[in-house]
C-alpha cells in the first residue's frame, strides 16, 4: 500500500506540474492566434499546404476529440474544403501540445517525435483519400449555433479561467491515468506483462487499436499508464496503437459526430482511426 501510494503521488506530481504549466502558457499564447484568419487560409491554396496548415491548426486547437466538434461544424460553415476538415478532426485530439509535452517527458522525446509525425501525415494521407472517394456527400446540412470564437487579446484572468476549465474536464483522467498506472506498477508483475504482451505477435496491435475506442481512455489518461506498461515490458506497438484510437474516436465524439455526418462517413470515419492507429503502431514496431 506504501508502495502505491509513493508511486500514485509521484506520477500525479509530476503530471500536475507538467499540466497546469503548459496549459496556462497555451492559453496565454493563444490570444495571438488568428482563428478566423487561419480558417480563410485553408479555404484557398494549395491541398498539400492546406493539409499542413490543418495539422498546425489542430496542434493549437486543444484538447480532446469532442471538443474539436464545434470547430469542425464552424469550419464546414465557412466553406472549408472537406480534405482539410477531415485533417483536422483526425489530427487535433491526437496532437494536443499538453499532452505532446507529458510524452516527452514521460515517454522520451524520439517516441513523441515520430509519434507526432506518423499521426499528422496519416492524418493527411486519410483526409485527402476520404475526399477522392467523394465521402462529402455524406455529410448532414448543419445549422452552426452556440459556437464562439475565443477572445482576441492578451489576458492573464482569460487563461487562468481556461486552465481552471481544462483542469475540471481533464484533469481527472490525468488523476485516474496515475492511479491505473500505479496499480499497474505495484501489483501486475513484469514478467505477466512481457509473456503476455511483449513479444512480436502481430494480432496484438490491430486488437489493441480496435479496443482503444470503446474503452474511451483518454489520451491524458493513457500516457502514465502506457509509461508504465512499457517499462514493464509491453510492446511499444500495441501501446501507441491503442493510445491514438483511444484519443482519436471516442464513444462520445462519435455520438456527436451523428448530428453532422451521415451513419456511412460515421462508419468510414472509425475504420480510418483504426487504421491510423493499427498502421502507427506497426510502425512503432518496426523502428
Amino acid at each position: 500500500m506504501i508502495e502505491f501510494l509513493r508511486n500514485f503521488l509521484n506520477i500525479a506530481a509530476e503530471l500536475t506540474i507538467l499540466f497546469v504549466g503548459i496549459s496556462f502558457i497555451i492559453s496565454l499564447l493563444q490570444a495571438y492566434i488568428p482563428y478566423r484568419k487561419i480558417e480563410k487560409r485553408l479555404s484557398n491554396g494549395n491541398k498539400v499546404l492546406n493539409g499542413l496548415a490543418a495539422i498546425v491548426f489542430a496542434f493549437i486547437t486543444p484538447f480532446c476529440s469532442c471538443s474539436t466538434i464545434p470547430v469542425v461544424v464552424n469550419m464546414l460553415k465557412n466553406k472549408v474544403p472537406f480534405s482539410i476538415v477531415m485533417i483536422f478532426l483526425f489530427a487535433s485530439p491526437v496532437l494536443d501540445p499538453t499532452i505532446l509535452t507529458i510524452m516527452t517527458v514521460m515517454m522520451g522525446w524520439k517516441v513523441t517525435i515520430f509519434y507526432t509525425i506518423t499521426t499528422s501525415v496519416l492524418s493527411m494521407v486519410i483526409g485527402f483519400v476520404l475526399d477522392l472517394l467523394g465521402f462529402e456527400r455524406y455529410i448532414k446540412q448543419v445549422i452552426m449555433t452556440g459556437y464562439q470564437e475565443r477572445q482576441s487579446a492578451f489576458s492573464w484572468k482569460i487563461a487562468f479561467q481556461e486552465t481552471w476549465g481544462l483542469m475540471k474536464s481533464v484533469y481527472p483522467y490525468l488523476i485516474i491515468g496515475a492511479g491505473i498506472g500505479a496499480v499497474i506498477h505495484g501489483l501486475v508483475p513484469a514478467e505477466f506483462i512481457g509473456k503476455w504482451f511483449g513479444d512480436d505477435a502481430w494480432w496484438l496491435i490491430p486488437a489493441a487499436a480496435i479496443v482503444g475506442i470503446p474503452l474511451y481512455i483518454r489520451l491524458s489518461s493513457m500516457i502514465p499508464i502506457s509509461q508504465i506498461l512499457v517499462l514493464k515490458g509491453m510492446a511499444l506497438g500495441p501501446v501507441m496503437a491503442m493510445m491514438i484510437s483511444s484519443a482519436g474516436a471516442s464513444l462520445p465524439e462519435l455520438v456527436l459526430l451523428k448530428s453532422i455526418f451521415k451513419k456511412q462517413l460515421i462508419a468510414v470515419f472509425v475504420l480510418s482511426v483504426v487504421c491510423m492507429s493499427t498502421i502507427s503502431g506497426f510502425l512503432f514496431y518496426l523502428v
